[in-house]
């Protein structure tokens, strides 16, 4: 199983960027999946999350979605500001087969970068 994160980049105050994380390889389900962000010296934090019915929780003005066909999330950064700078990375909960309990399973981080 992996995650695979896209889509960040460089963009000016007030930009928008749209974080995609999918998940590939052999599994029955994915349940909840989140976003983080780690800005430079900073502890990382939880940005959104999204279970497998859609259920959100959000932590400031982005907003997530997935699309369970393709087993992806998304996160959506409209008025982007410089404080948004960090690495950010996705997890899941991934259950490799029915009978088995979920795991944890991380993407590598994109970085965003929102500079003037």
């Amino acid at each position: 199983v992996q995650l695979q994160a896209s889509g960040g980049g460089s963009v000016q105050p007030g930009g928008s960027l749209r974080l995609s994380c999918a998940a590939s390889g052999s599994f029955v389900r994915v349940h909840t999946m989140r976003w983080y962000r780690q800005a430079p010296g900073k502890q990382r934090e939880l940005v959104a999350s999204i279970t497998s019915s859609d259920d959100a929780t959000v932590k400031g003005r982005f907003t997530i979605s997935r699309d369970n066909a393709k087993n992806t999330v998304y996160l959506q950064m409209n008025r982007l500001q410089p404080e948004d700078t960090a690495v950010y990375s996705c997890n899941a909960d991934i259950r490799s087969n029915w009978g088995r309990a979920t795991a944890l399973y991380w993407g590598q981080g994109t970085l965003v970068t929102v500079s003037s």
